[in-house]
């Protein structure tokens, strides 16, 4: 018999070595009870059972290419913040979600946005460590994918694991997945999320950094800051286009305790607003914390429209992502449309013409509005480098620049002492 057919032989009779057998040469097999043989196979199942229950199973690229980075998309209603996040949610390697913090505003809506800041902050976190099971509090018990706020502009939650609409590195469209992912199970999300090597999330329910401390410091989170920002002036005009849609929102902002707020004739939200990211970005460059260094990245939403594809290279580049020659063609297409978007448009990313977007606000917007809201968010407009204009003329000819040019960052690192700062 060739000893090349052994093998076989042993792996179809896997007892054939406890057989009684002649003795060969000095050694003499032990022969061995029908008790002794069953214990000595359950053994060898159980430690078969638990070698294969204790294999890894396929690492996710942020368990095979280091740590998962994790970025929060800071900004305000109307800032061009729902672009932005499209120019992560497309990338192939990045778990996106929009807003996620709705649910907690639409939850507790008699609260005010400083009381809510610590609910949204553990929302955040769980989120960024995929852990899905902090939505219990704010949806149904019963739910599925399209159970997220505008869960349908998340490419992943369009590609597999999740759903099968897109292959993870196409381009996603919104009505495609809304008719193809509706139903898919809540909890591929989870999936999803551990398989990306970024998480990013998008944000308009913080007021200031420091409630964000806490997760700087967090050494479970890579956490990057991007500060989205964008002349006031054109937020009060795009905010006019969407007063409906903003009415909740508005009232919490304004801490009126339920009360939904849609005419808002003395600019008291937009000095909000500015307030808020004037808080942001004193904190952030002034004299930030140790921990707050290499992780905050301010962004303008003029130089996104003027420069985009360099803005997004340097974008990418903070958050430790590559610019695809897919993603290039469509950021080109989408910053080189016709028009400046229409009123049913104002929370989708269209091809617009994106610098004509930028200065639409001079021919619509009246001048008296455009004094006032100069006015209350001076401060704002002299930190984040827009000129004001003093009469129609000035404001109508687009000749005269109103963005400064950005100075280079110059950031003054406070003491340690700092680190324990804020809540």
């Amino acid at each position: 018999m060739s000893h090349r057919a052994q093998p076989t032989t042993f792996l179809r009779r896997p007892l054939a070595f406890l057989e009684h057998r002649p003795p060969a040469a000095s050694m003499r097999l032990p022969r061995f009870s029908n008790k002794t043989v069953t214990t000595l196979l359950l053994a060898q199942t159980i430690c078969l059972l638990f070698f294969v229950a204790y294999q890894p199973g396929p690492s996710s690229p942020a368990e095979s290419g280091g740590e998962r980075v994790h970025v929060l998309v800071l900004s305000s209603w109307r800032s061009g913040s729902s672009f932005v996040g499209q120019l992560f949610s497309q990338h192939p390697d990045v778990f996106y979600l929009m807003e996620p913090a709705w649910h907690v505003w639409t939850t507790l809506w008699r609260g005010s946005a400083t009381t809510l800041h610590m609910a949204v902050r553990d929302l955040v976190r769980s989120v960024f460590l995929c852990d899905m099971d902090v939505f219990d509090a704010y949806m149904p018990q019963n739910r599925n994918l399209s159970a997220f706020f505008k869960w349908e502009v998340s490419r992943a939650l369009c590609s597999p694991p999740a759903c099968s609409a897109f292959p993870r590195g196409a381009i996603s469209k919104e009505n495609a997945c809304r008719t193809l992912c509706t139903r898919q199970p809540f909890s591929l999300a989870e999936e999803a999320c551990r398989s990306y090597s970024h998480v990013v999330l998008k944000e308009v329910r913080f007021f200031n950094l420091q409630v964000l401390y806490p997760l700087l410091r967090d050494p479970a989170l890579n956490l990057r800051i991007v500060h989205l920002v964008r002349d006031p002036r054109a937020v009060l005009r795009s905010r006019e286009a969407a007063a409906q849609l903003l009415a909740l929102d508005n009232g919490i902002v304004l801490g009126t305790n339920g009360k939904w707020v849609e005419d808002d004739p003395h600019l008291h939200l937009m000095r909000e607003v500015c307030r808020s990211h004037v808080r942001i970005a004193e904190a952030a460059t002034l004299r930030p914390p140790p921990f707050l260094r290499g992780r905050y990245h301010l962004v303008r939403f003029e130089d996104l429209a003027r420069e985009p594809l360099a803005e997004i290279r340097a974008l990418y580049a903070f958050t430790g992502l590559s610019l695809t020659p897919q993603l290039e063609t469509w950021i080109h297409n989408i910053t080189h449309g016709s028009g400046i978007g229409k009123a049913f448009e104002a929370f989708q990313t269209s091809s617009r013409n994106a610098h004509n977007v930028s200065q639409a606000w001079r021919h619509a917007l009246p001048f008296t509005k455009i004094r006032h809201v100069q006015k209350v968010c001076a401060s704002a407009l002299q930190l984040l480098g827009y000129l004001p204009v003093y009469s129609e003329d000035e404001q109508h000819d687009l000749t005269v620049d109103l963005v400064l040019p950005r100075r280079p960052k110059q950031f003054s690192w406070a003491s340690s002492d700092s680190e324990n700062s804020g809540p």
